[in-house]
């Protein structure tokens, strides 16, 4: 049997020997939080941006239709699922679009008509989205 000598242990070890600010930022995905106020906030900015679209377009005062509605609920539910949460840019600048086809053309109009219309109605709001837009879009981290 032989002797453990330490000079025959051989320690592998890796280095990273770039500077931490040269080093990839990527993110893992985020759990979903919807208690947190930048999703609430988001999800009142989608709220109110269809209000708008469904009160110019179909004429509705109080209450939204039937399909605003389902298409609201189909925002609110991708927005919940979104891997960025929180820390996510807008959904137009966002490297990952997860909806589907039609849904996009839908909420690209949607966007386009009550975006500008948003100023109006609730200019806080409109500032924030301004400002969320201008964040740098986060890259999801490559799952093994």
């Amino acid at each position: 049997m032989a002797i453990m000598n330490p000079s025959n242990i051989r320690v592998k070890a890796y280095v990273n020997t770039a500077p931490f600010y040269l080093q990839p930022i990527d993110m893992k995905p985020q759990p979903a939080n919807p208690e947190h106020k930048r999703m609430k906030r988001e999800r009142k900015t989608i709220d109110y941006m269809v209000g708008i679209y469904c009160t110019g377009h179909h004429g509705t005062n109080s209450e939204i239709c039937i399909e605003c509605l389902q298409f609201r609920d189909y925002a609110f539910m991708r927005l919940s699922k979104c891997p960025f949460q929180e820390k996510k840019s807008t959904c137009g600048k966002c490297v990952i679009h997860c909806y589907n086809s039609d849904m996009k053309l839908k909420v690209k109009k949607i966007m386009r008509y009550s975006g500008p219309r948003l100023l109006l109605h609730h200019p806080i709001l409109a500032l924030y989205h301004a400002w969320d837009g201008r964040r740098k879009p986060p890259h999801l981290d490559k799952m093994a």
